[in-house]
Order: C-alpha cells, then structure tokens, then sequence
C-alpha cells in the first residue's frame, strides 16, 4: 500500500514538476559587440525556449536589433544590457547593430536560428 502512494506520489510530481522547471531556467547566451561585429555573430534556439541575451560593449555604444523576434536594445561603452525573448516560430532572424558606431556599422549583423 505505502508503495502504490509513494509512486503515485512520484509519478504525480514528475508530471506537474518536469514543465515547471522547463519554465523556471531561462538560457543566457552572453554576447560581445565591438566595431564591428559581435561575438558569437550566430546562436541557435528552440522554439518555445525563453532566451536571455546579455550583450557586452566593450569599444563604444552599440546596440541590437531584431524586428522580427522583437529584440531591441541597446548598450554603452563598458557596460552590458539584457533583453529576453521566446521565439514563437521556427526560422532565421536576422539583427544587426541599432546604435551607429561607425563607418563599419552596416556590416555589424547578428542571426538567431530558431529550431523546432
């Protein structure tokens, strides 16, 4: 009898506590701008998995911008600043840098691969 309760206790748990502690961890992916490019220039994600970037600036003002995944920040010279986000649909987002920084700006790209 107390074996029966205990593993439906057990089962009981494993179902309720398994999407609760998917929720709970976010992913942080820490990501380096600096004239001019950032540093990874590329992440992939899951669908569905709340993301949270912390972008570093380590020369002037830079920032990030992806419409579509509806990312927007920016970050001064030798601070950090974090922005979350949960794709909701498979893809490649594309970004770049939201703050001009300089004659190299328009090279300064980020991709976000989102799998299923």
């Amino acid at each position: 009898m107390i074996w029966k309760l205990l593993f439906g206790a057990v089962l009981f748990w494993g179902i309720v506590a398994s999407p609760l502690a998917a929720n709970q961890a976010a992913r942080t992916i820490t990501i380096t701008a600096q004239r001019f490019y950032f540093s990874p220039n590329e992440i992939t994600v899951k669908k569905g998995e709340e993301v949270t970037l912390v972008i570093e600036s380590k020369d002037v003002s830079h920032g990030l911008v992806i419409e579509d995944l509806g990312v927007r920040t920016e970050v001064k010279k030798g601070q950090s600043s974090e922005v979350k986000f949960t794709p909701e649909n498979a893809g490649t987002f594309e970004g770049k840098c939201a703050h001009f920084c300089g004659k190299g700006h328009g090279s300064m790209t980020f991709t976000v691969h989102v799998t299923e």
